[in-house]
């Protein structure tokens, strides 16, 4: 057997495996194969395989179709789907048998299944059954795995020629798994002592008997085995640290290769942490950029805005280099584009960007900008010159280089330089102008001359030909300058509108030619106006020029629609406001002089004439002024007691009483009866003062003022003569019957009977008596007044007055419930209120009224009393400017001011209100009308109220 074991041996004939060892053999018929005939077995062609097939198979029987019975129905005769009938080697088989018509039914069963069958597989998809898509795909992972088989087939191929020593050098593949990483990221963990623990460490080790022996910073210690070794110290580490890296920053701070490299050791630190990091976004933007602007490059390489936008990416991106590398091929690429250039000198160093523009000015020697740049990177102003010289070379029409030119000279060069410029530019206006400007007189008028021939639609070079006549004080020229001017621009069809006058006005006014600007104004203010809106137009537009601080063109303005409109007092009375608040006194009397020529019936114009000089301390001319405006207006109320009032002040108490004689004679009216009345009493004469009085309620009944002061004259003699409570009695009744609707004089009233319990018989009344009729009064004063804010506060202050403080509370309950946007209520509210309740009542009060002025006043002492005094002073500014009339509030402003502000603050705040001239208010009214502050100023009853004010605070906290 075994000579039958080398490999390709052949068995003998008829043996029969394992025969010799008992095992019977056997013979099937695939060991025997078919009877097959001689020419079958030997023949080739389709009859003879047919032919083994019926030898080997036998004969199918008819409409046989191979694999029917297991299934496989319709494959044709190459294993394919196909139909089932005959085949022909040719046309392939015939059509198939039908066992029946597929209709509608079947399509529909075979659209349920197909959608149970979906519905099947969405379940496996949802519980993770991928068992089903394992065994569809089992078939395309083979073929996968057998497509990337056969891309290593060559590779593997090539194994067969690896030798012994070659396998053997393969490394080791290792262990690489989690587990492992784990296990090697413990081992490694590292952890570095400090210093001072390693030094104590070795001083623990050191040798009782050696001692500390210092050895240039070593230390000796015993290791255990007898010998010494020497452990360094190691505290010095770090001063030895910080020493190396202050002569590594010493030696990086040096020049290196001509290159200066500025380091601060001290901020180095800081610049490192301004630095900003790119983040994985910008990143991707930058990158997104780069491919972008790099198709715009390929596609259009003469685009010079894409190679300054790629540069400006690399730039930001941090890669300076790549920057510059793309720059300098834009510079080959695009050459005559002048931003590359510029581009390319921005992103270089100094003497680099010299260098690239010496280049540009060969490529590119039309470019103003090149030339620019190349003349600021000049340190020197001499070379600064030969640049823009050799601009101007190359360029000798740019107005740009020209300037830049001329502004390095000094006056003689760069007269020389413009009379060179306008020859090359003649069409500049700023070089004729500045020509003219650095020319003398004579040379001057020449220059304008050319300029005007040269640019004859320019309206610049004739104004300042008018300018240039006013410096040499040739008024009587200016006018036909101009006059000229706008002939020669209409003939010219230059368009010039009127707004654009109106701002070459201006500027003229703001360089100081006055007269220049009110003659553009005397011939182009009526322009492209109608002249049913010229009145309006020019207010407005003296307005606009007031506004923008150029007086003179205003005043220009009103000059001229005076001129035109000489009765219209809306104009005459802007001129004079506009010279009171912008001009000067004798301005200001010119214009009153000619507003009183012109409207000689108006008597305001006389009376602010006379006001004004009596003002400046010219007493007899403000006389003569009003006997002027007697002549004119013989029965003007308001001439005669203008003329009272100047005697009066003047102390001419006489003359006064003269002229207030006469006005009862000619003009008879309810004040001229009052201010006569005001006379007499303020010379103490009361009898005569109440004469005047009676003589007064007999022609004018319903003047309450009378009654008012009849009343209060009554009053004043009590204490001299007590039958005078009864005569004010009647007076208060009388007008209360007469004037119901006087609040003054129904809380006079009340307070005459609040007041008469000291002067009547104590036994029979008291205190409580006379405020209960003053209470009484109050209340029949608010039934006939309803909703009146005055009266109900008179009602609260009375009870406080008498002490009932609950009282007062449900009065102002009602009067806020009556008025609930009464200004003086709330503000009293405010300032009467517990402390703790002040903020909620301003708060409301705010709400209700936030524009109110003693509202606002009230809170702003709030924040006085909380010592916040930014926010007091903000708001009692608010206040005056609300309503500067109310002295009570410029009373409180400035005690405020006299305990928190300074000197100036203080100084300020009276001159407002000096400024202001005010006249109401119940404080300032009660103290600057009293008979002892008769003639007072306003800078002294300022004082007068603000002290009163001081001590009823005072008197509160007590």
């Amino acid at each position: 057997m075994s000579a039958f074991r080398g490999r390709g041996a052949v068995p003998p004939k008829n043996y029969v495996p394992g025969l010799g060892r008992g095992a019977a053999g056997f013979t099937t018929r695939s060991d025997v194969g078919p009877v097959v005939p001689e020419d079958a077995a030997t023949g080739s062609g389709s009859r003879a395989a047919e032919a083994r097939k019926q030898l080997q198979f036998g004969v199918a029987p008819a409409n046989y179709v191979a694999g029917a019975g297991r299934g496989a129905g319709t494959l044709n005769a190459q294993g394919e789907e196909g139909p089932v009938g005959a085949y022909d080697s040719f046309s392939g088989y015939s059509a198939a048998p039908q066992e029946g018509q597929y209709d509608d039914d079947d399509d529909e069963a075979d659209k349920i299944w197909a959608t149970i069958d979906e519905r099947m597989n969405r379940k496996r998809r949802k519980k993770g059954d991928n068992t089903q898509d394992d065994n569809d795909d089992a078939g395309g992972r083979k073929r996968a795995r057998a497509r990337i088989g056969a891309q290593f087939h060559e590779l593997k191929e090539k194994l067969a020629e690896v030798t012994e020593d070659q396998w053997a050098s393969i490394p080791d593949v290792g262990d690489h798994s989690l587990k492992y990483k784990q296990q090697r990221r413990q081992q490694d963990t590292f952890t570095p002592l400090s210093d001072s623990l390693i030094e104590q460490r070795n001083k623990s080790q050191l040798d009782a008997s050696a001692g500390n022996t210092a050895l240039a910073g070593t230390t000796i210690a015993d290791d255990g085995s007898g010998f010494k070794s020497v452990v360094a110290d190691m505290s010095g580490l770090s001063a030895a640290r910080g020493t190396v890296l202050g002569i590594s920053l010493d030696r990086m701070s040096g020049s290196v290769a001509g290159n200066q490299t500025s380091i601060d050791p001290k901020g180095y630190l800081t610049s490192l942490s301004g630095i900003q990091s790119v983040s994985n976004a910008e990143v991707a933007d930058i990158n997104k950029a780069r491919l972008l602007l790099k198709s715009v490059r390929d596609t259009n390489p003469k685009h010079g805005p894409g190679w300054i936008a790629a540069a400006r990416v690399e730039e930001a991106a941090g890669k300076m280099l790549q920057a510059r590398k793309i720059i300098q091929e834009a510079c080959e690429i695009c050459a005559d584009n002048e931003d590359v250039w510029l581009e390319a000198a921005r992103l270089h160093p100094h003497d680099v960007a010299k260098s690239i523009l010496a280049t540009a000015v060969r490529r590119v020697p039309r470019s103003v900008k090149i030339f620019l740049k190349a003349a600021d990177l000049e340190h020197l102003e001499s070379n600064k010159k030969a640049v823009l010289r050799k601009g101007l070379e190359a360029n000798p029409s740019s107005i740009t280089l020209w300037k830049a030119a001329i502004a390095l000279e000094d006056a003689e060069d760069a007269r020389l330089l413009l009379q060179v410029a306008v020859e090359k530019v003649p069409h500049s206006v700023e070089m004729w102008l500045a020509l003219a400007r650095l020319e003398s007189y004579k040379n001057a008028q020449r220059v304008l001359n050319s300029a005007r021939k040269a640019l004859p639609n320019d309206r610049s070079i004739w104004i300042a030909a008018a300018r240039l006549e006013e410096s040499q004080n040739h008024d009587e020229v200016i006018d036909k300058i101009i006059q000229r001017a706008v002939k020669s621009l209409e003939k010219n069809e230059a368009v010039v509108t009127r707004a654009q006058w109106l701002q070459e006005a201006e500027a003229a006014e703001s360089s100081g030619a006055a007269l220049t600007s009110a003659a553009i104004i005397k011939y182009t203010i009526g322009k492209d106006v109608d002249d049913e809106d010229r009145q309006r137009t020019w207010a407005e537009d003296a307005k606009g020029a007031v506004a923008r601080g150029s007086i003179s063109t205003a005043r220009a303005i009103l000059s001229h629609a005076l001129h035109l409109f000489p009765a219209k007092r809306t104009l005459w009375t802007q001129a004079i406001d506009l010279e009171r608040n912008h001009g000067t006194a004798k301005t200001l009397d010119e214009v009153l002089e000619a507003a009183s020529e012109r409207l000689p019936q108006v008597e305001i114009f006389w009376l602010l004439r006379a006001k004004e000089q009596w003002v400046n301390g010219d007493v007899n001319k403000a006389r003569d002024i009003l006997a002027k405006a007697f002549a004119v207006n013989p029965e003007s109320e308001a001439v005669w007691l203008a003329a009272s009032k100047l005697e009066h002040e003047n102390g001419e108490v006489e003359r006064a009483r003269f002229f207030l004689e006469r006005a009862r004679q000619r003009a008879p009216t309810a004040r001229v009866y009052m201010k006569a009345a005001l006379l007499e009493r303020e010379q103490k004469n009361l009898d005569d003062a109440l004469q005047l009085i009676e003589e007064g309620l007999s022609k004018f009944v319903k003047f309450s003022k009378l009654y008012m002061m009849g009343g209060q004259i009554c009053s004043e003699d009590l204490p001299r003569n007590k039958t005078s409570l009864s005569r004010a009695r009647k007076f208060y009744e009388r007008g209360l019957k007469e004037c119901p609707e006087s609040h003054i004089l129904w809380i006079l009233a009340s307070r005459l009977e609040e007041e008469a319990v000291h002067f009547e018989d104590v036994v029979t009344n008291s205190q409580g008596a006379g405020a209960t009729k003053a209470r009484s009064i109050l209340e029949l004063a608010r039934l006939k007044n309803p909703k009146n804010p005055h009266l109900w506060l008179e009602s609260i202050r009375l009870e406080r007055r008498v002490g009932t403080t609950k009282l007062a509370e449900t009065q102002m309950a009602k009067a806020l419930q009556e008025c609930p946007k009464s200004g003086i209520l709330l503000a009293e509210s405010i300032l009467s209120s517990p402390r703790v309740e002040q903020k909620s009542k301003a708060a409301e009060a705010i709400k209700r009224c936030p524009d109110d002025p003693l509202v606002i006043a009230a809170v702003a002492s709030l924040f006085a009393s909380e010592n916040k005094n930014d926010k007091a002073r903000k708001w009692f500014d608010r206040a005056t400017v609300l309503n500067p009339d109310i002295g009570d509030i410029w009373a409180r402003f400035y005690l405020f001011e006299l305990k928190a502000g300074t000197q100036e603050q203080q100084e300020k705040v009276k001159a407002a209100c000096i400024a202001a001239e005010p006249k109401h208010g119940d404080i300032w009214a009660s103290i600057m009308k009293d008979m002892r502050n008769r003639g007072k100023s306003a800078a002294e009853g300022l004082e007068l109220v603000a002290e009163h004010i001081r001590l009823e605070q005072k008197k509160a906290l007590a």
